[in-house]
C-alpha cells in the first residue's frame, strides 16, 4: 500500500473543502488561526511517518490531549478510575453541565471536559499542578521521540481568563465530593495540558502505542496493558466527538479524539496512527475537513474496525 499515493489523493479530495466550518473563537488565543491550515500524518510499525500539507506545523491539540491524561489515569489508578467517573457516551455537548446534576457529579465519560477534570484531578500528588503537568509533557516527548514538544502559554492563559464554565463543572463536582484537589489547582494543569501544542506528525508518533495492544512498535516499550489500550480505544470510538461520536463511528469507524483546536487523532488498530489537522469544526466541535479527509483516507486504505 503506497500511503504518499493515497495522502496524495486525499488532499486532492478535500481541497475545495478547505476552509470550511468555524474555528473555536470562544477561546481568544485560538480565533486568529488561519482556516484554511490542513496537514495530514500517518505513522505506522516502523516509525515511518507519512505526511502531506501542514503535517508539521504545531497547533493547540485541545481535548485530544484526554486521550494520554486518561492513559496516564489508567495506568495510575486501574479501574478504580471507575468510581469516579463513566465510560458512557454523553449525547450533549463537551462543557454540558445539565448530564452532570442529573448524575450527581459523575461524569459520564474521561473525554468530556468534566470526566478530563477528574482524571487529571487523580493524576495531582501533592497538590503540585507544575509538576503534574511536567510529568504529561515529559511523557509526550518520549512517546513522540521528540523533546520539542511544549505547551502554548498564550492559548493557556487565553483558555483560564475564558475557563468560566469548565470552572463551573468543578465547582459542581466539589460539591459532590469527586474532587480530591482544590479547583484551581487542578484547573491550573488541566488549562496548560488543553494547550499542548503538537504537529500531526508529532502527534501520530506519540499515539502509535495505541495502534499495537499498548506497545510501541520501534522502541518495543509497553506503554499500557492490552486490556487498557482496548478500554482507551473503546471509549475513543464510543466517546470521542461528543454528540457527534456515533456519526463519526459511523463514516470512519475507528476509534478517534477530536479537538476544538482543529485536529483529530485516530488509531488503525494493527496498522497505525493517524492526525489530521483543519481548524474549521462542525458544530459538534469536530473538524469539518478533518473528517471528510478522515473518511477517504480509510475508503482508500479499508481500515475501518468494521472491515
Amino acid at each position: 500500500m503506497d500511503l504518499d499515493k493515497i495522502l496524495e489523493a486525499v488532499a486532492e479530495f478535500v481541497e475545495p473543502h478547505r476552509g470550511k466550518g468555524k474555528v473555536a473563537d470562544y477561546i481568544p488565543a485560538l480565533a486568529s488561526v488561519d482556516p484554511n491550515k490542513f496537514g495530514m500524518a500517518v505513522a505506522t510499525r516502523d516509525g515511518t511517518c507519512h505526511k502531506i500539507g501542514d503535517a508539521d506545523e504545531c497547533f493547540s491539540i485541545q481535548s485530544i490531549s484526554k486521550v494520554f491524561t486518561f492513559s496516564l489515569a489508567l495506568q495510575k489508578v486501574g479501574d478504580t478510575l471507575w468510581e469516579r467517573v463513566g465510560r458512557e457516551p454523553s449525547g450533549s455537548a463537551f462543557n454540558s453541565i445539565v448530564q452532570l446534576e442529573h448524575e450527581r457529579g459523575i461524569p459520564r465519560n474521561p473525554l468530556i471536559n468534566a470526566g478530563a477534570i477528574v482524571v487529571t484531578d487523580h493524576l495531582i500528588d501533592n497538590g503540585d499542578a507544575d509538576a503534574t503537568t511536567e510529568m504529561l509533557l515529559g511523557v509526550l516527548r518520549d512517546h513522540a521521540e521528540d523533546e520539542s514538544i511544549a505547551i502554548d502559554m498564550e492559548v493557556a492563559r487565553s483558555e483560564s481568563e475564558t475557563g468560566a464554565r469548565n470552572r463551573s463543572l468543578a465547582h459542581f463536582m466539589a460539591s459532590f465530593g469527586n474532587l480530591d484537589n482544590d479547583v484551581e489547582t487542578i484547573l491550573s494543569a488541566y488549562f496548560r495540558h488543553c494547550a499542548l501544542a503538537l504537529s500531526c506528525s508529532q502527534l501520530a508518533r506519540a499515539a502509535l502505542f495505541l495502534a499495537f495492544d499498548g506497545k510501541d512498535p520501534v522502541t518495543r516499550e509497553r506503554i499500557v496493558t492490552p486490556q487498557r489500550c482496548r478500554r482507551i480505544n473503546a471509549v475513543m470510538m464510543t466517546c470521542g466527538h461528543y454528540d457527534n461520536s456515533g456519526d463519526f463511528a459511523f463514516r470512519i469507524g475507528l476509534p478517534g479524539k477530536s479537538g476544538v483546536g482543529g485536529g483529530v487523532l485516530v488509531i488503525a488498530p494493527g496498522e497505525g496512527a493517524i492526525a489530521v489537522w483543519s481548524p474549521g469544526l462542525n458544530e459538534a466541535g469536530t473538524s469539518t475537513v478533518g473528517a471528510l479527509a478522515l473518511e477517504a483516507l480509510v475508503e482508500q486504505t479499508g481500515w475501518s474496525v468494521f472491515g
